[in-house]
């Protein structure tokens, strides 16, 4: 399969959780230094990230509702024209994430065009929606999302070579299940408080569980204050490439 190499890349606290309280710790500060030196370090030009994780972090939250269109559109992609070649992938099967424009621009990050990850369940009506602001979507699957079609496409359409997958819990689980993560990167804050409803890195979301996924530790690095970058390769991926 000609896909992209992805790589997984946490910032987790000791308890394995991925958001909740620990990330206002004094001491999970250089932690949070370090998660944005190593994205830096791996250098990829698209982020994949989770309905949920969108939209408490980079879209406008849900929708509530949207006008009636009488257009109907083919369940084709959609490429927006875009002058930047940084790309935040958006999984949102039913079309449900608000926007406010086809770019994002977070604090110590490059500006970023977005690509809406969709199936064909979507509405007319939020086709059109993306399309009114220039946003791109790409359509990977009837009723749910096909994470191997995507990397897939993204390689076609973008002719992107690296992607940074950056949870939730559960999106990093289906990449996973899937035999689709290459390197898993790991910034482990000294610090747990211990949340049973904050997210894990890896979550079945009530599902059953596909076999565990394996990984070979390819470094270690210890930070200031205790904190670690981890560095894994995975035992189950399609492709093993990885960064070196």
């Amino acid at each position: 399969m000609d896909r992209p190499t992805v790589i997984c890349h946490m910032l987790m606290a000791l308890d394995g959780k991925i958001d909740g309280s620990f990330f206002s710790a004094p001491e999970t500060m250089p932690a949070l230094r370090k998660y944005g030196e190593v994205r830096k370090f791996y250098d990829c030009p698209a982020t994949i990230y989770g309905t949920i994780t969108m939209a408490e972090g980079y879209a406008d939250g849900f929708l509530s509702d949207l006008p009636e269109t009488d257009v109907t559109f083919p369940r084709e992609d959609h490429l927006g024209e875009s002058d930047v070649k940084n790309y935040i992938v958006s999984l949102d099967g039913e079309g449900v994430l608000r926007w406010h424009g086809k770019y994002l621009e977070k604090k110590s990050r490059p500006k970023a065009h977005v690509i809406e990850v969709l199936t064909e369940k979507v509405s007319d009506r939020y086709l059109a929606y993306l399309r009114s602001f220039g946003i791109s979507y790409l359509f990977a699957g009837k009723e749910t999302i096909d994470c191997e079609v995507l990397l897939q496409k993204l390689k076609t359409r973008f002719r992107i070579k690296r992607v940074l997958l950056a949870g939730g819990g559960m999106t990093n689980q289906v990449f996973a299940a899937a035999g689709l993560i290459d390197e898993l990167s790991i910034v482990l804050a000294p610090t747990a408080d211990g949340d049973s409803g904050s997210a894990s890195l890896f979550e079945t979301g009530g599902f059953s569980a596909a076999a565990p996924a394996a990984y070979s530790l390819k470094a270690v690095e210890q930070i200031e204050n205790d904190t670690l970058w981890l560095r894994y390769i995975s035992k189950n991926s399609k492709n093993r490439r990885t960064m070196e």
